[in-house]
């Protein structure tokens, strides 16, 4: 089972009813907005139809970020609840910004976004770390950057691997080559593949699992067997996927990015089969329920938890119908194919042996 046009419409619909006068997309009424999320519902309104929209919420990314080219990692209602800046969250306006264009094809907006995107992963590369991974955030106070958290996110590291990808298309379309992103997507793709270790351990959690694929640096093969790992610790038939292994709670927006995961790699039955173990989430009105406890006991009784629709959740179900319809060009944004090449393992800094400098200087000639 997908969803039909229409179906996409009204959740689209359910989106846009959320965006706040500013163009802010908070995760609910009354909650906050935070840009990786923002972004997220911007590519599922473009997807929806609902481009005026979307352009709303591109326009507020715009007038938020910092001059750093970070955003704030909470704002509710307008005013910053949390100054500090989360690496992986600022990243991902190349992404969105990515699917824009395939949407669209609208040069003249790629140009307007371009200056936003470059100096939002121009921060991101500036905290990566020697052996590939990227610092999750640097806190800010007194109204400057201050202290940088010197420590890796496995999920966050791998979608900034795909913003990386998503950017350096951007700056070929744009005719601004950017090297230093390309060393630096070598170096992270690099570390995803081979030092997950060095990572913070957050394996409870299911992004850990999938998110090396479906930020596009481990593939093939090797992506199989990846998600082979633990299949059976997160998917619980009929419901979606755990958010943590230890819970019994499975989220909608974690089940959409798996099954975005697995199209990527050509596993498109059981794609298909947990866009539509989800659906119990979704309302009359086309948003979708955060997630669900499920019980576990004959005594129980599954709830919706938390008691609220996010928007974030709606974006992910539409992003996933999409790629798995090809229903606009940007069903092809997890996939990759449009995006830059693989990045070469070039000048590494943790120690392994990687390719010659001169290979990348070919490239870019």
């Amino acid at each position: 089972m997908t969803l039909s046009r229409a179906q996409v419409e009204q959740t689209a619909a359910s989106i846009e009813a959320v965006q706040e006068p500013s163009g802010a997309i908070p995760w609910s009424v009354g909650e906050h907005t935070d840009v990786w999320n923002h972004l997220e519902s911007a590519m599922g309104l473009m997807v929806g139809g609902r481009r005026e929209a979307a352009e709303r919420a591109f326009a507020w990314a715009r007038a938020t970020q910092r001059p750093d080219g970070s955003w704030p990692m909470k704002i509710v209602a307008g005013e910053v609840e949390d100054h500090s800046g989360e690496s992986n969250m600022s990243a991902y306006v190349a992404v969105a910004t990515w699917h824009h264009w395939l949407v669209a094809r609208d040069e003249d907006f790629v140009r307007l976004m371009w200056p936003t995107v470059r100096r939002a992963l121009d921060w991101v590369v500036s905290l990566q770390l020697p052996f590939g991974g990227v610092a999750w955030s640097q806190e800010w106070r007194d109204g400057a950057p201050a202290s940088v958290n010197e420590d890796a996110l496995l999920a966050g590291s791998s979608s900034i691997h795909h913003s990386l990808r998503a950017g350096v298309a951007l700056a070929e379309l744009v005719g601004e080559p950017q090297i230093e992103w390309e060393l630096a997507g070598g170096r992270l793709g690099h570390a995803l593949r081979e030092h997950r270790g060095l990572f913070l351990d957050k394996s409870t959690f299911s992004m850990d699992w999938y998110y090396p694929v479906l930020g596009g640096a481990v593939r093939g093969d090797a992506a199989r067997a990846l998600i082979e790992e633990r299949w059976d610790t997160f998917v619980v038939p009929g419901l979606g996927i755990r958010c943590v292994s230890t819970n019994p709670w499975v989220t909608g927006a974690e089940t959409c990015e798996l099954v975005l995961a697995l199209e990527a790699i050509g596993d498109r039955d059981r794609a298909a089969q947990l866009l539509a173990d989800m659906q119990h989430l979704r309302t009359d009105a086309g948003s979708y329920w955060t997630g669900y406890v499920f019980p576990t006991d004959v005594d129980e009784v599954g709830v919706n938890w938390p008691g609220e629709q996010t928007t974030y959740t709606a974006a992910a179900v539409i992003l996933a119908v999409d790629a798995l319809t090809d229903g606009t060009a940007g069903a092809d944004i997890m996939r990759g194919t449009t995006l830059a090449p693989d990045f070469a393992e070039i000048a590494l800094e943790c120690g392994c042996a990687s390719e010659d400098v001169a290979g990348l200087a070919r490239r870019t000639a």
